[in-house]
């Protein structure tokens, strides 16, 4: 149920010009108000409800805050009738209703969802007609909230323009949210507040004309908490159009680490000796003399000729897309084949002298042909390539601006990419493009912050990683040298790529080996690192705080527990943590991982502290039913995450499963415990168990048995047991099935 803090109902200053509608709330089924008002009403998820007036008056309901949102279809609404469906959303009711607008029929219906706080807005043109009179036109909505909307390129977060091509979310200051965006056609969508403060969601009036048929959607998602409501608002578009969305280990590119050569990389049109293909050859052997595995290697525009002369290093458009000679003795699945390492492949757009001009059916600088698409699509996975990167989309790689083409261009790319069985990344995306990888399972990743990741663009990241995240697709930071520590963190909260692009013989073992196993893996979090709510409502205010992102791995039963990085960004350094924010019900533990000290925070209580080095990552973990917080591997950033912590249970006695990569043979695990511990191995066996009552953290080292281990962990006796003793102290032995008896709580 959406719990809501209370508000005194608001109206936007246009609304002010006509009487509000007053419309009671109908928890039961559809009904229709009496004769004299001649309007319908239907009720949707938690007491919200949506009325139509004859006259043409819409109005939708939301209980908590007492919020309404209305306006006028602009025509009188004929032939209403209230309906009862299911989409791939959920259950529904709406009311649907003809009109007539610019001479030609329309219909248009609103949806509201019956488990799900959203509704949906359709309308659909029976009669080719001017693109005009948009639906909805929202005059009616709460006023003097903060808002929130992604601007152009790589969609960094602008609290002050509410931009036409981007979700828009609305939030006051306890956090209450609604968000409005398109629901289909997102390359032709647009949203624009006019001059008497409405809100119009239609197509961009760059259009001229609608074609009879068309049919435009918008949504409108409400809830409380503005990463919750994002998240929810996110889940409710790709259900609805149809996007499976991918794991965080689903592509090669998400599962592992990779190395790059784009902008900002050392190879970045630098061959780094006599023959590209030799350095990057050195470089996969690099990574074999550290034992790191590599998981891809990114080759960037440098990899295929451009124009306006058939060169590899001009910095145009692409001349033909396959492996320049010059560079590549053999072909691109000869080069693929001696580096043993999966190919990930970036793209331009077509040079204007390029001969694709006159094979291929174009529109704009791209090609809007399936025939170049599936065969590129067959060259690439020839060559070993699993993911597909298409730059510029921002810029020079669009098509003309109409109802269909940058459809066909994208879904073009998409299917032959899916068709053979390659994962699509999109680069230099303007937030249409993000919206628009809502209809397709096979674009896993993207780029959310400009080239070279550093500091300077870490907050755009976040903020655009919320966005990212929301709408099923994970965010990458771009490339950036293994030797930068925060830089690494950032990316591995991200839950997306992490792709370093070091000099030949400086790449960092001992900090890779944090974010990644030997196998070349990433421990990552359930979920990308986000802002925390109460830095979006400080932010939104322009008010100095600094940056808590956080992310978090959750095994269920209240044994969750968050990864929060935190920079200062001006004058303010202090952060205070309340565990309830997260979530935490009782007491936990915080850890400083960068300087290896922790300490309690007791149930209803917080803790506040000053970012002395301008930048912090602090592990938070709940105090299980054991006594414990158990913080995981002490060698990961992620010390909890799924692909090191297999399992974790706590019902008295923590349980915990390892996993461990080919050729590692030992891990630390640790965590909060008021007093030593007694261990018990399960699966493998553990030695060297140690308990700091400074820090009150205890750890252990733990060996496999076939890739795996178990571990179980009880509090001992303060009073019997003595500090660092195990359960061989105790007689009871390393034995699968151990139970342990916990002390009574003083």
């Amino acid at each position: 149920m959406l719990r809501f803090r209370v508000w005194p109902p608001k109206v936007s200053p246009s609304n002010l010009l006509r009487p509000r509608l007053i419309v009671p709330l109908f928890l039961a089924a559809i009904c229709c108000v009496g004769p004299a008002f001649g309007q319908l009403t239907v009720p949707g998820y938690d007491g919200s409800s949506i009325s139509v007036s004859p006259n043409g008056d819409w109005t939708l309901n939301v209980p908590g805050p007492q919020w309404s949102f209305a306006g006028n279809i602009g025509s009188p609404a004929v032939a209403s009738r209230a309906n009862r469906g299911k989409d791939s959303l959920g259950t529904y009711q709406e009311i649907a209703f003809d009109y007539t607008v610019s001479g030609g029929g329309r219909t248009a219906s609103i949806r509201l969802y019956q488990t799900v706080a959203a509704a949906l807005f359709i309308q659909t043109s029976h009669d080719a007609t001017p693109n005009t009179s948009p639906f909805p036109t929202i005059s009616q909505y709460p006023s003097s909230l903060s808002h929130i909307s992604f601007n152009g390129m790589f969609a960094p977060a602008d609290f002050t323009d509410l931009l036409s091509d981007s979700p828009w979310g609305f939030f006051d200051a306890a956090g209450n949210t609604f968000i409005l965006s398109a629901a289909s056609n997102f390359m032709t969508a647009a949203a624009n507040r006019l001059g008497n403060g409405s809100i119009a969601m239609g197509i961009s009036p760059q259009i001229a004309a609608l074609p009879a048929g068309f049919t435009q959607k918008t949504l409108l998602v409400f809830g409380a908490g503005i990463n919750q409501t994002f998240q929810n608002w996110g889940e409710s578009l790709t259900a609805l159009r149809g996007k499976r969305r991918p794991a965080n280990d689903s592509d090669t590119l998400l599962k592992s680490l990779s190395y790059w050569t784009d902008n900002g990389a050392t190879y970045y049109y630098n061959p780094g000796g006599d023959s590209y293909a030799g350095t990057l050859q050195s470089i996969r052997k690099e990574f074999d003399s550290k034992g790191i595995r590599l998981g891809s290697l990114q080759l960037d525009s440098w990899w295929y000729p451009k124009g306006p002369d058939n060169n590899w290093a001009s910095h145009s458009g692409i001349w033909t897309y396959a492996a320049s000679p010059a560079l590549f003795t053999a072909d691109l699945a000869g080069f693929q084949s001696s580096i043993k390492t999966p190919l990930v492949t970036h793209s331009r757009w077509i040079d204007v002298a390029s001969p694709y001009r006159s094979q291929f059916a174009m529109s704009g600088n791209v090609v809007v042909d399936p025939t170049y698409w599936d065969g590129v699509a067959a060259y690439l996975k020839s060559s070993g390539v699993t993911t597909y990167e298409q730059d510029w989309l921002g810029s020079e790689a669009q098509t003309d601006f109409n109802l269909s083409d940058p459809e066909t261009f994208l879904t073009g790319m998409s299917a032959a990419m899916a068709k053979h069985g390659i994962t699509v990344q999109y680069c230099m995306a303007n937030p249409s493009h993000f919206l628009q990888s809502t209809n397709y399972s096979n674009v896993t990743t993207i780029r959310a912050s400009q080239d070279r990741f550093r500091p300077e663009i870490w907050t755009n990241f976040f903020y655009s990683s919320r966005f990212a995240s929301a709408i099923g697709v994970w965010p990458f930071t771009d490339v950036f040298m293994s030797t930068e520590l925060n830089n690494l963190i950032a990316a591995t909260l991200s839950a997306g790529p992490v792709g370093i692009g070091d000099p030949l013989g400086q790449i960092s073992k001992e900090n890779v080996l944090r974010s990644v196993r030997a196998d070349g893996v990433i421990v990552k979090p359930d979920v990308s690192a986000t802002p925390r709510d109460s830095v979006f409502l400080n932010d939104a205010l322009g008010i100095d705080v600094p940056m808590v992102a956080s992310a978090w791995t959750d095994f269920g039963g209240g044994l969750k527990t968050w990864y929060l990085f935190a920079y200062t960004r001006g004058s303010n350094n202090s952060v205070t943590i309340d565990p309830a924010s997260f979530g935490i019900n009782g007491a936990a533990y915080f850890y400083d991982s960068l300087k290896e000290t922790g300490r309690l925070i007791n149930a209803r209580s917080t803790y506040t502290f000053n970012l002395t080095d301008g930048v912090g990552y602090y592990v938070l973990a709940p105090v299980g039913p054991s006594g414990i917080a158990m913080l995981g591997d002490k060698g990961q950033f992620v010390s909890m995450g799924r692909k090191r912590i297999s399992s974790f249970t706590d019902s008295g006695v923590a349980q915990v499963g390892v996993t461990f990569a080919a050729g590692e043979t030992m891990r630390t695990l640790f965590g909060y415990s008021p007093y030593p511990v007694q261990v018990g191995s399960l699966t493998g066996s553990h030695a060297g168990l140690s308990w700091d009552p400074t820090n009150q953290i205890f750890s252990v080292n733990v060996h496999p048995a076939a890739g795996k281990a178990g571990m179980q962990f009880g509090l001992s006796s303060p009073i019997l047991t003595k500090p660092g003793c195990d359960l061989r102290c105790t007689g009871t032995g390393p034995n699968p099935g151990l139970t342990l008896t916990q002390p009574a709580r003083q």
